[in-house]
């Protein structure tokens, strides 16, 4: 049985609102938010399951000052979804002062109850990480140029 569009509008909204406000206190909900099962890929990232994707959320507070995801639009097809986001935080080592944005998006498939079983990721990790490090951005800058030419 799928998900109808009003489900799915819902469930939706439960995860925009979830991740929002995501939190270190907030991380075990991720077991009601995700199937037991379910798989999440990033551009650093292959795990399945519900505590290995909060472990990479765990990483996320642990590695980070003040992380936090914005939604900036979003699209539900049945139980297909598509969230844009900007994923706002500090680094902890380099540069801690500068606040720090990458923009990217979320391709969501929702189970039946309305439960994430697969969540993809998709952004550009030379663009919106690499390039803003010393010595490492420099050196993509300068490959970004020269594949362009």
């Amino acid at each position: 049985m799928a998900i109808d569009d009003a489900a799915a509008r819902a469930a939706t909204e439960r995860i925009c609102h979830y991740f929002e406000h995501l939190s270190p206190a907030s991380l075990p909900e991720i077991d009601q938010l995700y199937t037991p099962l379910a798989r999440f890929k990033d551009p650093f990232n292959e795990v399945h399951g519900t505590a290995a994707i909060r472990g990479i959320f765990e990483h996320m507070y642990a590695s980070l000052h003040e992380p936090r995801f914005v939604v900036t639009q979003r699209i539900v097809d049945g139980a297909q979804v598509f969230l844009a986001w900007e994923f706002r935080f500090r680094f902890q080592r380099f540069d801690p002062q500068q606040p720090r944005v990458i923009r990217g998006g979320s391709h969501l498939q929702l189970d039946e109850a309305g439960r994430i079983a697969d969540h993809r990721d998709y952004w550009d990790a030379a663009e919106e990480l690499y390039e803003k490090l010393p010595v490492v951005g420099g050196l993509m800058r300068w490959l970004k140029k020269k594949a362009g030419q």
